[in-house]
């Protein structure tokens, strides 16, 4: 542990896992010298050893059945007993200069901010993605006890909070290392949620959903936000960014045009 972070500080990691045996370790291995509390909400039916590398690296760990991503991150944060929670997932990892940014902040008698937000940045194929879509990512992970809840429709959480956000400047890292394959496979149940919310308010898809928005997803993420920087990888993220836009708009001009056909 870095010298200047001789004691634990006032804080409890909150995580929600499922089989993340081959993984969690890192996260946790990340955070276990300087926090206060882990807690890890497991999901009951585990059984790959995740509870045991959780276990050796200090946390609390408890098996609740899934009550949704929501649901999960409110109960983990809920049992939190320090007055800063930090949320964590299984693929994500805190350095040595995000935790000192983060211990500067929550030990300032001047910090009045509830919540701070910091970007995150993603591993992906063999490369770190500093442009495009992907970076810099914000992510609004810390905050005070009692000072946000959980909301959101799955399998889109997000904090609501009652006071201000501040801003880090240190990198959360996501070392996710899907690959190209099971990332496509998300596209389709992601988007059903969007899908049934356009059309409950009944909007539909034209051309502009269709062939503009694609297409300008693409542009921005490859040229204004310079995704061009980061090679190939930057250049495929931009197209998925596209593709997965397209996708979600041609699911509800599918679902549009078989709801008219039953009627």
């Amino acid at each position: 542990m870095n010298q200047t972070m001789q004691k634990r500080l006032p804080v409890s990691v909150c995580m929600i896992s499922g089989a993340e045996a081959h993984r969690i370790g890192r996260a946790l291995e990340s955070v276990a010298d300087w926090a206060s509390e882990i807690l890890v909400v497991l999901n009951q039916e585990v059984a790959d050893g995740t509870e045991e590398v959780a276990l050796r690296h200090g946390a609390k760990v408890f098996r609740e059945p899934w009550q949704g991503f929501v649901g999960q991150k409110q109960s983990a944060a809920e049992k939190a007993s320090q007055p800063w929670l930090l949320n964590l997932d299984a693929d994500e990892v805190v350095p040595s200069a995000l935790a000192q940014e983060i211990a500067a902040v929550i030990s300032s008698p001047t910090t009045t901010h509830a919540a701070y937000e910091f970007p995150r940045c993603s591993f992906y194929c063999g490369r770190w993605i500093h442009h495009g879509d992907w970076y810099p990512d914000r992510v609004l992970r810390l905050w005070r006890r009692g000072a946000a809840r959980w909301t959101g429709q799955d399998p889109h959480a997000h904090l609501e909070v009652s006071g201000t956000v501040g801003r880090l400047r240190s990198d959360l890292l996501h070392q996710s290392n899907e690959s190209i394959a099971r990332q496509i496979a998300k596209i389709t149940p992601y988007q059903t949620q969007f899908v049934e919310q356009r059309l409950a308010r009944g909007g539909s898809a034209g051309f502009f959903e269709l062939v503009l928005r694609p297409g300008w997803r693409f542009l921005r993420a490859y040229f204004l936000r310079l995704g061009f920087l980061d090679g190939w990888q930057g250049f495929y993220i931009a197209a998925l960014s596209s593709f997965s836009t397209l996708t979600r708009y041609a699911m509800v001009r599918e679902a549009k045009e078989q709801a008219s056909k039953t009627l």
